[in-house]
C-alpha cells in the first residue's frame, strides 16, 4: 500500500483536513480517507507511518459492525461500491477510506477512562479527580479505576483538547444529549474493553465522537483505534508505571528525548522509531480482529 501523507482528489471538493483524516464531500454523503499521517503534542509530523492509515479505517469498520447497539455513520468501506467518480483514485483510496453519512458532530469529544494515565492522571495528582468526577485517595499511575467514567473534553481539529466537567458538557449539547452520550460511551468502552481483554490488550482510555441524523445520535469518526485509544499489553502491565502501549506513545518518549519545543515543524523521525510504532499499530489491529490487514 502506498505511503500517503497528504491528498487531493481532482474534481472532489474537500471540506477539510484533519490531523490525520481528509475529508471530501460526495453531496449526498462523506468521503473519509486515513492518512498515514502522524501527529504528537498537536504537531503533525513530517514522516507517515506505514499502513497507518488502513490500520484506522479497517479497525474502526471492524468495530462500526461489532457494536449492534449503537448505529453509526458508515456506509461502507467496500471500494468496489464506492462511486463510479472515485474509480481513478483506487490506489490512493482503497483499504483506507470508507463513504459516511452526513450528520452534524456534536462539538464534544466523549472519553471514557478504565484506567488512570495521560490528562486524568495528571489532574488526579493535583485534585485527587479526573474531569471533576472524584477518585478515591491513594491510586497510582495506571491504576484500574473502580468503575469507568466518563470525562467529555472540548473538541479541536488543530489545537489541544481541554477536558471540561459533566455540568459543562450539558451546556455544550443540552443535558438529554450528554445523558445519552455518556450512556453510549460506556457502553461502548465496556463492550470494546471485553474483547479486547480476551486478546491481551488492556483498553485504559479511548474518545469517541458522535453526531445528529434526524434526530438520532450516531456513532462517527473512528473507533478504538490506536490514535483514539491507549491501548496496554496485559502482560506488560504494571500498576505505578507507564506500560508499553500499541500507539503513539512510543514516538512521544522519543520526542521527548529531543531538544524541541513541540511546535512546528516537527523533526523527523528515525526509520527505527518510524518501522516499530508501524509493527505496534498494525500488532492492535491483528490482535483485536483476528485478521490480516488487508
Amino acid at each position: 500500500m502506498t505511503l500517503l501523507r497528504d491528498l487531493d482528489l481532482p474534481g472532489i471538493s474537500k471540506l477539510r483536513s484533519g490531523k490525520v483524516r481528509e475529508v471530501f464531500d460526495l453531496g449526498d454523503t462523506l468521503l473519509f480517507v486515513a492518512t498515514d499521517r502522524l501527529s504528537a503534542f498537536d504537531v503533525i509530523l513530517p514522516d507517515p507511518i506505514p499502513h497507518k492509515g488502513a490500520v484506522l479505517n479497517q479497525l474502526s469498520a471492524f468495530w462500526f459492525g461489532k457494536l449492534a447497539f449503537v448505529q453509526n455513520h458508515l456506509i461502507t468501506d467496500d471500494f468496489e461500491k464506492f462511486p463510479a467518480a472515485l474509480s481513478p483514485f483506487r490506489e490512493q483510496l482503497r483499504g483506507r477510506s470508507m463513504i459516511v453519512r452526513k450528520t452534524q458532530p456534536l462539538p464534544v469529544e466523549c472519553v471514557v477512562r478504565g484506567y488512570l494515565a495521560g490528562s486524568g492522571w495528571k489532574e488526579y495528582q493535583q485534585s485527587g479527580s479526573a474531569s471533576g468526577v472524584a477518585l478515591p485517595k491513594g491510586l497510582r499511575l495506571a491504576s484500574q479505576l473502580p468503575m469507568p467514567i466518563f470525562t467529555p473534553s472540548t473538541k479541536s481539529e488543530a489545537g489541544h483538547d481541554e477536558n471540561i466537567d459533566w455540568e459543562q458538557c450539558c451546556s455544550v449539547v443540552g443535558r438529554d444529549v450528554a445523558e445519552r452520550v455518556k450512556d453510549l460511551s460506556l457502553k461502548i468502552y465496556e463492550a470494546g474493553r471485553t474483547r479486547a481483554a480476551e486478546r491481551g490488550i488492556i483498553v485504559a482510555d479511548t474518545k469517541f465522537e458522535f453526531g445528529l441524523l434526524d434526530g438520532k445520535l450516531l456513532l462517527i469518526d473512528e473507533c478504538l483505534t490506536p490514535d483514539s485509544s491507549r491501548f496496554w499489553p496485559a502482560d506488560r502491565y504494571v500498576v505505578g508505571q507507564s506500560p508499553p502501549s500499541f500507539d503513539k506513545q512510543f514516538v512521544r518518549d522519543y520526542l521527548e528525548t529531543l531538544d524541541w519545543n513541540k511546535t512546528s515543524p516537527g523533526p523527523k523521525l528515525p526509520a527505527e522509531v518510524i518501522e516499530k510504532t508501524a509493527a505496534k499499530y498494525r500488532e492492535a489491529f491483528e490482535r483485536l480482529t483476528g485478521a490480516a490487514l488487508a
